[in-house]
This record gives structure tokens, C-alpha cells and sequence, in this order.
């Protein structure tokens, strides 16, 4: 049994690692390196608290590795997914805060129901609109935004190089049909601790 879990372990890790370098760019923010805003040493602290946020997560239920996403951003941690109930939410919350350097936590997790085809087709369909729009808008870096859509509510996570762009962004989401809300967690490249030279 102990090397059943060993193996998967090592398993998600080499798979984690390859989806890592190809759609989220090397340090898994969504962020392409080229054109990241933050610092190396700031994209490395983010890519070190995502690793151990993700690692702790595991340990305690191996379900949160495909339940629960969490994405780390300026040392502020974001969690998005679903979870049984309440007290599972409120164990990540606090795993999150726990992460050395998190400088805050915002939790979108829902509480899961029952499956529904319909409902996870239509969220599927608005998370490609819009990140579609993102990428034929000139003045939007698409790379520097991570989407999720839960229930027609589209979780948008990234940085921005100008309010400009934030308001662009926020404004191609709402935009999608049958969309009923749009959460933003859009940072500032002004707002980071340290900035690219």
C-alpha cells in the first residue's frame, strides 16, 4: 500500500512537472517568464509556496490534488476546486496560511454537488470564450492570467501592467454570455513587493 501511494506521488509530480513548462510556464503561476512582471526571485518564492502548499494538501487527502487548485502570486495564495463540506474548506484555508511567506489567502472553494454535465459543459464553454477574447486583444498580455469558472462565476487570477489593462480584462468577462459573475484577482505590476528593473 505504501508504494501504491509512493508511486502516485511520483507519478503527479513528473506530470505536474510536464504540464508545468508547457501551460503554465516554468514557476506554475500561468505566467510566462518572458513576460512576467515579478522578479526571478519573487516568481521562485511563488513557484517554492505553490509546491509546499500543494505538497501539504496531499498529505493530508490525496483528492486535493485534482479537487483543489491553488495558484501563489506575490506571496498571496489563491485556492479555487471543490470540496465535501465546510470543515475541508475551512482545513485549507488554514494549511494556506500556514505556507512560510504568505502574505494573504483568498479561498473561492465551493462546497461540491452532485454532478452536473450540463452545467460543467456551459462553465468549460465560458472559460474558453474568454480566454479566447484575452488572446486576440492586442492590449492584453493573455499569458499573465489564469481563468476558472465555477457555476457561470468566472475566477480570474493574473497580473496586470496598467489599471488600463485590469479594467480590459474584467470588461472581455463580463462580456461572455450567460456569465452571472466575474472575481478578479488581478494585481498591478505598481502593487508587487519588487518590481523587474
Amino acid at each position: 500500500m505504501r508504494i501504491k501511494f509512493i508511486l502516485a506521488i511520483l507519478i503527479g509530480i513528473i506530470l505536474s512537472g510536464c504540464v508545468g513548462v508547457s501551460s503554465q510556464g516554468i514557476f506554475g503561476t500561468g505566467v510566462s517568464i518572458a513576460l512576467d512582471p515579478r522578479t526571478l526571485g519573487t516568481q521562485i518564492d511563488d513557484s517554492i509556496m505553490q509546491k509546499n502548499l500543494t505538497r501539504k494538501m496531499v498529505f493530508k487527502n490525496k483528492k486535493y490534488l485534482l479537487s483543489v487548485k491553488s495558484k501563489v502570486l506575490d506571496g498571496r495564495i489563491f485556492l479555487t476546486g471543490k470540496v465535501d463540506n465546510p470543515e475541508e474548506k475551512l482545513l485549507l484555508t488554514k494549511l494556506a496560511w500556514e505556507i512560510k511567506g504568505a502574505r494573504s489567502v483568498r479561498n473561492d472553494i465551493k462546497i461540491k454537488e452532485g454532478f452536473n454535465f450540463k452545467r460543467s459543459s456551459k462553465d468549460i464553454l465560458i472559460t474558453s470564450q474568454l480566454r479566447t477574447a484575452l488572446i486576440f486583444n492586442k492590449n492584453i498580455k493573455a499569458t499573465n492570467y489564469q481563468i476558472d469558472t465555477y457555476k457561470k462565476i468566472i475566477h480570474i487570477y493574473g497580473i496586470a501592467f496598467t489599471s488600463e489593462e485590469k479594467d480590459l480584462v474584467i470588461s472581455e468577462a463580463k462580456e461572455i454570455l450567460d456569465v452571472e459573475d466575474v472575481i478578479a484577482s488581478i494585481m498591478l505590476v505598481e502593487d508587487l513587493r519588487i518590481q523587474k528593473e
